[in-house]
């Protein structure tokens, strides 16, 4: 018997970010709450994951959702602004700038270690790859040197002139 595959009507992922719109909009989905996994999804709507996909792509780009690797996706808060210093960028360019900014008030002086990748992870949430990318970007920008064995350190930052 040869096999057929599963036909979805046109437009069924309109109709399902619809769906998870109302979800978020009345609060059954809250902000920061994890949405249900892409299986759990694929099978409460009866659909094929790339049909799923699609329906949540809408949603990320209305940012009601993101994609967090490692994580999943969140719900993200519909009535907070998007025009934050922040909103929008990598996780990894967020992580540097948090870093950046410590550096700078002074809170990480030249020749203290950075925290190290495992630290990094733990403490963002997030892959290791994500951590090693943040740190490169400040060793790239000369905030920070590698020593290979021994982790990364603050370099000498340079005081604003008067």
């Amino acid at each position: 018997m040869p096999v057929v595959p599963r036909s979805t009507p046109w437009g069924t992922y309109v109709r399902i970010a619809d769906e998870l719109r109302q979800r978020i909009a009345d609060g059954t989905c809250p902000p920061d709450a994890p949405l249900p996994s892409e299986s759990e999804l694929s099978q409460e709507f009866g659909v094929a994951r790339t049909t799923l996909r699609r329906a949540l792509a809408v949603l990320e780009k209305e940012r009601l959702i993101r994609a967090l690797p490692g994580t999943g996706r969140v719900v993200l808060d519909p009535s907070a602004s998007n025009d934050g210093e922040h909103s929008g960028q990598p996780q990894y360019r967020r992580i540097a700038a948090d870093l950046r900014d410590r550096i700078m008030r002074g809170e990480l002086a030249p020749g203290a270690p950075l925290p190290s990748e495992a630290a990094i992870v733990q403490q963002y949430g997030v892959s290791r790859g994500t951590a090693r990318q943040a740190l490169s970007d400040l060793e790239g920008a000369g905030l920070i040197r590698s020593v290979h064995g021994k982790g990364r350190f603050v370099l000498g930052v340079a005081k604003p002139s008067r």
